[in-house]
């Protein structure tokens, strides 16, 4: 759905602003990666197989387990320990992780306002944290035993962040509205 309506009405939607000569100029969206850190969970096993089990749920795949690389006493890490978790989402698991971000996740945000324009980078590529993993339908909070943070972070081909930022609104992320009144 979200990538007919991308090849049919966003591509000529960007390449009219713009002015792109060739469809392969138009930034697209080259991959979603969802990641959970699991620092303070990682003392016991059962949090880190509940936050699998939470990802598996909101992307639709078994996540990858990320270890520290070396071992930190102040942060009480031991090299090998588990740290994080990471789905990487590519092709249609993409398109339709995004569609659903947009129009399902983003609604049950408690005070959502949208999104800051800010958060894009120079590479046209935006990270959004959410501070709590129940705004996706998936979960359900009668189940939920210990609440973590979901950050999502997009890279698309675009070059710099105006593009970036037009290939985001077309897709449908709620950005805020600024204003220049000082």
């Amino acid at each position: 759905m979200l990538k007919e309506r991308y090849q049919k009405e966003i591509i000529p939607k960007l390449q009219a602003e713009f002015g792109y000569k060739n469809i392969m100029q138009a930034p697209k969206v080259s991959v979603v990666v969802v990641h959970v850190g699991v620092g303070k969970m990682s003392k016991d096993q059962k949090n880190v197989d509940a936050a699998v089990k939470t990802l598996t749920r909101i992307c639709g795949q078994k996540p990858t387990e990320t270890k520290a690389r070396k071992s930190i006493s102040n942060f009480k890490v031991r090299e090998g320990q588990v740290v994080g978790l990471k789905c990487t989402l590519r092709g249609k698991r993409m398109y339709d992780f995004l569609e659903k971000l947009v129009h399902v996740t983003f609604p049950r945000v408690r005070d959502f306002r949208g999104l800051s324009p800010k958060i894009m980078d120079a590479g046209g590529n935006f990270s959004l944290g959410f501070t709590e993993h129940l705004a996706f339908p998936e979960i359900r909070p009668d189940e939920v035993e210990a609440v973590h943070g979901v950050q999502v972070t997009v890279r698309t081909t675009a070059r710099n962040s105006a593009e970036g930022l037009a290939l985001a609104k077309a897709l449908g992320f709620p950005f805020q509205q600024t204003t220049n009144n000082k």
